[in-house]
């Protein structure tokens, strides 16, 4: 990584930059950016169009003072750069370094938590009220992208933000959704025209002036009535302005020179504005300017080429989506639901052979919830497929829309358990504990390819109400058992302990107990398909027998499937001797899965220590 200019030497001059030195620097940082997530992974092409942008906000606004909400945070790694953390994206999403997405506790210039769309408006109206109301003194600016304008939060922050007379500054970087169209060559004329510096530089003198006097103020609501009949007939701010901001734009959003005068002259600008500018996805990197969504999320990859370093593995989201394409040839009520994440999802076959049955509702997870629960009542099967993290913004449609009238509503609930790189906002470790608090809900947790095509039918064609199958991202271990069908399986019989799991930690559990073996201890196996309603018979059978109980599980503590377990066997009069192993009360930090399970005791070694201890062979539980 380039390290000739660290942020010491450059960041106290930034405001003072030429254009040219601007210019340059954004050179420097977008080759920056292609070197180390080559290296790490991560989100490459959101960034590299957004280089010039950031660069422009570091000239105007002190992020340590004023506010910079990201929406997403996928383009947040220029705003890293410039703020102290250039020479530590080599660790960028690795453990222990620099997060993936704007972290507050990792850096005062991230002013607010990032990692789901469409919040950073109404983030940022907060910070502006919260400002009025405390008598303080700073800007605040949402960062928010066209993506995130596909849910319907974005749209709830605008209207209140729009209305508020709050100073507040939106910046909307459009970089492939059409917002509204402009009309012919007048309407690009004329929006360039009022973006010019003299142009703005004399709004802003003319607007004092003629505040001055009565006479004046008069003569200017008269030229301003005028003005605005002409740019509702002919621009495309038509929206945003009827919604009360000062509409700027469209602007080239890789001008520098242009972006940082624009940005100087809305920061006077004592109400809500919005900035409109122009990006390219993946500007200066050849690959992912021409397949930019191929470039949103990357492995590492070549550097020169963007070709990946290692070939795509075979994968639960792969083996789903195939599953759902073969189940819908022989049922045509099947259909599919993405809220924006076709690839993620493994749905890219389903959308190219079944487009009449294929729906991508944006990025609104509630939506997709709803709809879903409107094709399940007129008898269509719909399978909406979003990972763990995004599902819990569904949380209410699946209550009221799906669960009350017991709709046939299916779940495929991907990247469940611990992701890695992603941390804390993308983590899977609460919807075990969401779904099971929903009546008429079924969850199922395939721990193999083969149960997942099992489970996936089962859930489609014999059982009735809302159905989750969850599955975790990447790939099976060593276990590739073809069950599926019963709630629970006993996969090792022992004598001396229960182990019970599901998912892919199953590997984990299994390992554990062959070492166990080697030193006198035989461990029973219980391995759950179904974890609600829950089915305790084969832990309570085994229990009896073993009188001591670990359940391991990459799940959040509260709510989690020990907790229930351990309250059936209280209730059942069982006194056992249990220890749980799971994530914690808490959130999980970033960094490899396999680095986290060993943090959390969740790998091999940690569950044979664990069982050790609650056996008292070694030191107590916790």
């Amino acid at each position: 990584m380039t390290t000739s200019a660290t942020k010491k030497e450059y960041e106290p001059i930034l405001s003072r930059l030429t254009d040219q030195e601007g210019e340059a620097l954004c050179v420097q940082l977008r080759q920056e950016l292609v070197e180390d997530v080559s290296w790490t992974g991560g989100h490459l092409a959101s960034n590299l169009g957004a280089v010039e942008l950031t660069v422009a906000i570091h000239r105007v606004f002190d992020t340590a003072v004023d506010r910079l909400v990201f929406d997403v945070g996928h383009q947040c790694y220029p705003h890293k750069m410039l703020t102290g953390r250039r020479e530590a994206m080599s660790t960028l999403r690795q453990y222990g370094g620099v997060a993936g997405f704007p972290k507050p506790s990792e850096s005062v210039h991230d002013a607010f938590i990032a990692g789901h769309a469409s919040n950073s408006v109404a983030v940022a109206l907060g910070m502006a009220r919260a400002r009025t109301v405390l008598e303080e003194d700073y800007k605040v600016i949402a960062l928010i992208g066209d993506g995130a304008l596909t849910g319907g939060l974005a749209y709830e922050g605008l209207s209140n933000a729009g209305g508020s007379d709050q100073q507040i500054l939106v910046i909307l970087n459009d970089n492939g959704m059409s917002i509204t169209p402009n009309v012919g060559g007048v309407a690009d004329h004329l929006a360039k025209q009022r973006l010019k510096p003299q142009y703005l530089t004399f709004k802003k003198h003319y607007r004092r002036i003629m505040n001055a006097t009565t006479p004046g103020r008069a003569i200017y609501k008269v030229t301003h009535r005028l003005k605005q009949a002409l740019k509702q007939a002919l621009l495309p701010c038509s929206m945003f302005e009827d919604m009360g901001f000062r509409y700027l734009g469209p602007v080239d959003g890789h001008n520098l020179p242009l972006l940082t005068n624009i940005l100087r002259y809305a920061k006077d600008i004592d109400e809500p504005v919005l900035l409109h500018i122009k990006t390219v996805k993946g500007k200066g990197f050849l690959p992912a300017e021409e397949n930019p969504d191929a470039f949103h999320g990357v492995a590492p990859f070549d550097a020169i080429t963007g070709k990946p370093k290692q070939g795509s593995a075979e994968n639960f989201s792969v083996v789903f989506g195939r599953t759902l394409v073969r189940l819908a040839e022989q049922d045509r009520r099947i259909c599919a639901i993405t809220a924006a994440m076709t690839g993620g999802t493994g749905l890219e076959r389903f959308a190219q052979k079944f487009p009449d049955r294929f729906f991508d509702v944006g990025i609104a997870e509630g939506c997709a919830a709803s709809m879903a629960a409107g094709m399940a009542k007129q008898r269509a099967i719909p399978v909406f497929a979003v990972y763990s993290t995004f599902l819990q913004r569904a949380y209410d449609m699946l209550l009221h829309d799906a669960a009350i009238d017991n709709l046939h509503v299916v779940l495929g609930v991907d990247r469940t358990g611990l992701v890695g790189d992603d941390g804390e906002t993308h983590h899977g470790l609460f919807d075990v504990a969401y779904l099971d608090s929903i009546p008429n809900m079924t969850v199922l947790a395939p721990s193999s390819f083969a149960e997942l095509e099992v489970m996936l039918s089962r859930a489609l064609f014999q059982i009735e109400g809302p159905v989750a199958v969850r599955y975790p991202r990447g790939g099976e271990g060593q276990y590739v058992g073809t069950g599926g069908e019963d709630p629970a399986v006993i996969l090792r019989w022992g004598s001396d302990i229960t182990m019970v799991s599901y998912g892919t930690e199953i590997n984990e559990v299994l390992s554990a107990a062959e070492v166990l073996e080697t030193q006198g201890v035989q461990a029973e196996i219980v391995k759950l398909n179904q974890l609600t309603p829950l089915v305790p018979d084969l832990v309570e059978l085994s229990v009896r027998k073993t009188g001591v109980l670990l359940v391991a599980e990459e799940q959040c503590a509260r709510g989690c499937v020990g907790q229930r377990i351990t309250s059936g066997l209280q209730l059942a009069g069982l006194p056992t001797k249990t220890v749980l192993v799971n994530c914690g009360e808490g959130f999980v930090p970033h960094g490899a899965a396999s680095l986290l399970k060993k943090d959390y005791s969740l790998d091999e070694a940690g569950l044979v220590r664990k069982a050790l201890e609650v056996l008292g062979r070694g030191k107590t539980a916790s």
